[in-house]
């Protein structure tokens, strides 16, 4: 963005509160509803699965990657995830260059989390000799433009990933495991499990969701719940302070934001252009 971030809130927070204090926002949405959302799988060819999505002006990519591992002590008979976020200079002013920093950290462990809770990953289908030998499944997902709310994205671009992912076949030859890149079969997930996150963000004493970067910055605390439109299967706070009514509230809201959004999300995976107004 063009702007320097540290002047946002001189400039324009009294505008902004005072269209939050009447239900409104810059962009005409109401307080609890998202910006225009796509999505688009399999773009990167070489990944065993991937998603593109964009979140209004927020762009991020997923991508599956399967190797061999060795099961964890702690979960034998399951296969390893692991989630990395990466947030390039190029996304965002603030980023800077390196390894990620505490906030792609968190989020990575957020959706890690909402993915291991909902069961949304068929674990136990990934081992391939108990014990000894299992799948490792990376999701690597890099941010390329920060326009507000990296964990919702972030987790939208992973489940439409995982839903596109491929694994390769296990070729068990005595005490050797190799993969066949050649032979892949579809990962068995169960759509009725994927997790989505909705993230809130309050002003002044307003909640708002799928905040614009410029938002984020001005908001005063951060609440994330993860669901799988049944049941919350994650919580991540973020700063600020939130009464037992408002964290009510926020779940309540959660449960219909995610029903509703988890069929749309459905849609676009099986629909070529992946696109759908919110």
């Amino acid at each position: 963005m063009s702007y320097p971030f540290e002047i946002i809130p001189s400039l324009r927070r009294e505008t902004l509160r005072r269209l939050i204090s009447e239900g409104k926002r810059p962009d005409n949405r109401q307080l609890l509803s998202m910006r225009d959302l796509s999505i688009k799988v399999g773009v990167v060819k070489t990944a065993d699965g991937s998603a593109i999505v964009n979140l209004g002006n927020t762009k991020v990519i997923a991508g599956i990657k399967f190797e061999l591992g060795k099961p964890f002590e702690d979960t034998p008979n399951e296969g390893n995830l692991i989630v990395n976020l990466e947030t390039p200079p190029l996304a965002a002013p603030t980023f800077e260059p390196g390894p990620p920093d505490e906030n792609a950290i968190e989020i990575a462990r957020v959706i890690d989390r909402a993915l291991r809770h909902s069961n949304y990953i068929p674990l136990r289908d990934l081992v391939i000799i108990p014990g000894k030998s299992v799948y490792t499944m990376w999701i690597d997902i890099y941010v390329l433009n920060h326009d507000g709310n990296l964990i919702d994205s972030s987790m939208l671009a992973a489940v439409s990933a995982i839903a596109n992912a491929q694994v390769p076949r296990a070729i068990i030859d005595g005490d050797t495991v190799k993969l066949d890149k050649s032979t892949k079969i579809q990962l068995n997930v169960n759509p009725q499990n994927m997790p989505l996150t909705v993230t809130y963000y309050k002003i002044d004493k307003y909640l708002i969701v799928d905040p614009t970067l410029e938002e984020e910055v001005m908001s005063d605390g951060r609440f994330t719940v993860a669901s799988d439109g049944e049941n919350i299967v994650a919580l991540q706070k973020g700063g600020g302070y939130f009464t037992p009514e408002e964290v009510d509230s926020m779940i309540n809201s959660t449960l219909s934001i995610v029903k509703d959004l988890k069929v749309k999300v459905l849609e676009m995976i099986k629909n070529p252009t992946g696109s759908l107004m919110l």
